[in-house]
């Protein structure tokens, strides 16, 4: 984020100083600069010569520090500049799109905006209200706004970031000042997240001499993505039935020892290593030889699977192939051949001997897999249970399988340990009052954090109305987890279950033809305060489950009022998703 500068021969300098200042800060960083600043208004004021305070004494300049979030990465950054804003002197802010609206913009002092995009370049499902307020022809101006934007996103998507790319556009479209250029951040965000942090920060921050340093004393993290728990597979065994279109399995993980705490919702991360036949396999490709200490980078560090249109053009780069960069020059030929294709596609259809450590710069780190923890602590105590569905497919005439849930399901068996760490997903939590009404909406391996929910409420012995409506592809060989179901209906744990078997019947059937079949008791429901979760695909269920809640809320007299009533349940945290 450095910029070229220029004294000006106005500057009270002779030549030669201005040509020599020119030499030393000219290419600064803007944190050197700011850095500099701050050094010699604290040196005027050491020598009784006081700089000018950027704000009145005692009045800390307002910064809000606006996040939208899908996964919990953005909301994480933001918590993490706001401590940082804090030590620095500002009255800083955390403010949820979920919880805000473009007007309350003009009165929040600076803005770091802090976006991820979710699926294929859409908002996060919580910030959709105010994002359609705020692309809105009616959204208010913001002439005396200064704003930044950090935009999260995942380089595997055709619309990388593209959510935060239409944030700064619009803040900048209605009259708010950007004060940094936007930053577009990949799968491997976090030391680039906290550098942009700092030196925006650095951009605002007051500089006033003598500020107080504000120490956090935090606990540490019991695991974390830096230090991930050893977990001991104790079980681990298949849910579905041997004539199952897919396999789907269920694991329990001792966390005896670790101190980890998690509660219904939250999602336990898992550390993946990558196939052994495929590490050798890219190794032989790339030309890479035996070098045992690589090919462990390779297995613990890399992905090897994903291809982005950034790797094609890299690859092109450096191997001098021009096919490969005529393929790489056009991103429509470049993600018709990306489809279905992994980086060792790239390899065999474009042969290179590459140097060892400029094939590992093409690739990203290989990030943790998350999955639904399917068990409440407390009833199953130190332990945590997942849901995996094993992830095994053909494409592009090769046979692929899942990073991690193939390790899960096919290299891990009882008695092996897994690397995890939690995952909080404050966001999907069954509701404070437990004698508020819940509706849970999943299909396949979404049933995990139900699972979650109905344990809970078994240990603590609820009884308010919680309808789970569910779907899987056939009863007899997909109904995940059956017989505890079963159990829980009968003890009034689980009230009401209504089942989509898609091919159990001609045409198929989904949970939105259910909830379309029980709209009445779905609006009876909601009516009585209930609160409704979404869990499973969000490529095509939970855009199928959103139109058809739209229909059931919709006025007769006005149809686009449903979606404006699904928004305000969203707002109004009546309306949970967990998709992916």
């Amino acid at each position: 984020m450095s910029h070229s500068i220029a004294l000006p021969d106005s500057a009270p300098f002779a030549p030669e100083q201005i040509a020599a200042l020119d030499q030393v800060i000219g290419n600064a960083s803007q944190v050197q600069r700011a850095w500099l600043s701050g050094f010699l208004a604290g040196l005027d004021a050491g020598q009784g010569r006081a700089a000018a305070p950027a704000a009145a004494a005692g009045e800390k300049p307002k910064l809000t520090i606006l996040y939208a979030t899908e996964s919990g990465n953005a909301e994480a950054v933001a918590n993490r500049t706001k401590q940082d804003a804090t030590r620095r002197g500002f009255a800083a802010r955390l403010l949820d799109m979920a919880d805000a609206d473009p007007a309350a913009l003009r009165t929040a002092g600076a803005v770091l905006a802090i976006v991820s995009t979710w699926g294929d370049g859409e908002p996060p499902q919580r910030a959709a209200p105010f994002f359609r307020a705020l692309m809105a022809d009616a959204a208010p101006r913001l002439d005396g706004v200064s704003f930044a934007v950090l935009a999260l996103g995942d380089s595997s998507y055709a619309q990388f970031c593209e959510t935060g790319r239409q944030v700064d556009e619009r803040l900048a479209a209605l009259g708010a000042t950007r004060i940094a250029a936007r930053l577009d951040l990949d799968l491997d965000y976090e030391a680039a997240a906290k550098t942009w942090a700092t030196e925006t920060l650095e951009l605002l921050a007051p500089k006033t001499p003598g500020s107080v340093i504000h120490v956090d004393f935090q606990k540490p993290a019991a695991a974390s993505k830096a230090a991930p728990f050893a977990a001991e597979i104790t079980a681990h065994h298949k849910l579905t039935s041997e004539r199952a279109h897919s396999e789907t399995l269920h694991l329990e993980l001792s966390l005896a020892g670790s101190g980890i705490a998690y509660e219904p919702g939250d999602a336990l991360a898992v550390i993946p290593r990558n196939d052994p036949a495929l590490v050798a396999a890219i190794a032989r490709a790339a030309g890479l030889g035996d070098d045992k200490a690589l090919h462990a980078q390779l297995a613990e560090t890399y992905d090897i699977s994903t291809l982005t249109l950034r790797q094609l053009q890299d690859a092109a780069r450096l191997s001098g192939d021009n096919r490969l960069g005529a393929l790489a020059a056009d991103p429509a030929q470049a993600r018709e051949f990306m489809a279905g294709r992994q980086v060792i596609d790239l390899l065999e259809s474009f042969p290179h001997r590459y140097d060892p450590a400029a094939f590992t710069a093409l690739l990203r780190p290989l990030a943790p897999r998350y999955y639904s923890i399917a068990s409440s602590q407390r009833l199953v105590g130190e332990e945590a249970h997942l849901t995996v569905a094993r992830l095994a497919y053909a494409s592009a005439g090769r046979q692929r399988l899942g990073v991690a849930s193939g390790m899960l399901a096919d290299r891990l068996q009882t008695g092996a340990t897994a690397q995890v760490f939690v995952k909080p997903n404050p966001h999907f939590r069954l509701p404070k009052d437990p004698a508020t009404p819940i509706v849970m909406i999943g299909a396949g391996t979404g049933i995990a954090p139900y699972r979650a929910f109905l344990q809970e409420r078994e240990a603590l012995a609820a009884t308010s109305p919680a309808w789970l409506v569910f779907g899987h592809r056939n009863f007899l060989y997909d109904f995940l987890y059956q017989l505890e179901i079963q159990d829980w209906l009968k003890s009034g744990v689980l009230t009401r279950l209504d089942l989509a078997s898609s091919r159990d019947q001609p045409e198929k059937r989904y949970v939105q033809h259910v909830l379309w079949e029980q709209r009445a008791r779905l609006r009876a429901a909601l009516a009585d305060g209930a609160v409704l979760y979404l869990c499973g695909d969000a490529k095509h269920m939970a855009h199928d489950v959103d139109a058809v809640l739209a229909r059931i809320l919709a006025d007769d007299q006005n149809p686009g009022a449903g979606l404006t009533a699904l928004d305000a349940l969203i707002t109004a945290g009546r309306y949970k998703k967990d998709v992916y």
